[in-house]
């Protein structure tokens, strides 16, 4: 089976998919994949994954034979069956057996076109049009380093682009006036001076400030301690937060936009910890789901919904310095309109 060249009901500007297609995204958490058959969308393009004896399998969610989604079926974990006439289809797609002539030879067009799967950080990525050998897989620092506790948080779906999704984790000026459930302060509002450094595959920036990170209520930070916020970005829509505590700890929460379409995305936010290892994981949830539902407010709302890469459109501010590094990055890889309409 071959893979259509653009998703039917595609959103995206056709230039502008291609070039995103590229790049490596997050589809689902590596614990939510198992036995059943599971739909997911990425740039408007619906796949379905599972596992075949331990392995994930990314594919169109399509059956070859009569066109049912396959994540309407089963599965028992050495294959998935689709849910018209049983077709079962196990490790790396291929057509496995067919119930109407089970001593029948199976077609070459019967198997399923899969797409790479590569499961990192707690998390299945997948790429829709691989360019390279290697999967170019942002990098999550203190994942795998002793000491440090793993957390992957129920992903969240926002309806907006993950452009302005992943300009907004990066924003270091609307603490104190978005965050006022979570951590924000109303009365520590300015922002220091701060650059960011361009390489490779983004830009990183340190952020020094006094606004504490600590959830409202919750502990105090020695008075006049300095926060240092160690951002880094991977183009287009992936970002790491090292958050440095007093007394020496570190949080890296990722924020992975996964772009469903041009305007919904799924993003995942995996989290390491050298600190409070020993408490409930479900506090980090509900704090994080509390910190990312104050943005969905503002990003649902923005307009245009896309995000404007033209610097006329929009005025910029001295604590737009990331944003405005953000946006000339994406206009570096060749993006232009992100919509069709």
């Amino acid at each position: 089976m071959t893979i259509a060249s653009l998703p039917r009901d595609c959103t995206f500007d056709p230039a502008d998919w291609a070039i995103l297609a590229a790049h490596w995204y997050p589809v689902a958490l590596t614990r939510d994949i198992g036995d059943l058959p599971t739909a997911v969308t990425l740039l408007d393009e619906r796949l379905v994954v599972y596992r075949a004896n331990g392995s994930v399998v990314v594919a169109p969610d399509l059956c070859p034979h009569r066109g049912l989604p396959l994540s309407m079926g089963t599965g028992d974990g050495t294959a998935i069956a689709c849910g018209y006439h049983g077709l079962r289809f196990g490790e790396g797609g291929r057509c496995v057996g067919i119930p109407a002539h089970p001593t029948a030879r199976i077609p070459e067009r019967m198997h399923l076109a899969t797409y790479p799967a590569v499961e990192r950080y707690g998390l299945v990525w997948t790429c829709l049009r691989p360019t390279g050998d290697e999967p170019d897989i942002p990098r999550m620092a203190h994942w795998d380093e002793p000491g440090f506790q793993q957390i992957n948080c129920p992903h969240i779906d926002i309806a907006a682009f993950a452009g302005r999704q992943l300009e907004g984790f990066l924003d270091v000026a609307h603490f104190g006036f978005v965050h006022l459930e979570s951590f924000g302060d109303p009365g520590n509002t300015e922002v220091p001076e701060y650059t960011p450094v361009r390489h490779e595959k983004g830009f990183s920036v340190d952020y020094w400030s006094t606004v504490s990170n600590y959830a409202r209520g919750g502990p105090k930070a020695p008075e006049g301690f300095r926060w240092l916020r160690h951002f880094d970005v991977h183009l287009p829509f992936t970002a790491t937060l090292v958050v440095h505590f007093p007394g020496g700890g570190r949080l890296n929460i990722m924020n992975a936009a996964s772009p469903v379409s041009a305007r919904m995305t799924r993003m995942f936010a995996p989290i390491a910890r050298d600190f409070d290892t020993d408490q409930p994981v479900q506090g980090v949830y509900d704090f994080n789901r509390t910190v990312f539902e104050e943005d969905a407010r503002i990003v649902e709302a923005q307009r245009p919904e896309n995000l404007p890469l033209d610097p006329r459109i929009e005025v910029n501010i001295p604590a737009d310095r990331s944003s405005v590094a953000y946006r000339r990055g994406l206009r570096d890889l060749g993006l232009s309109h992100f919509f069709t309409a």
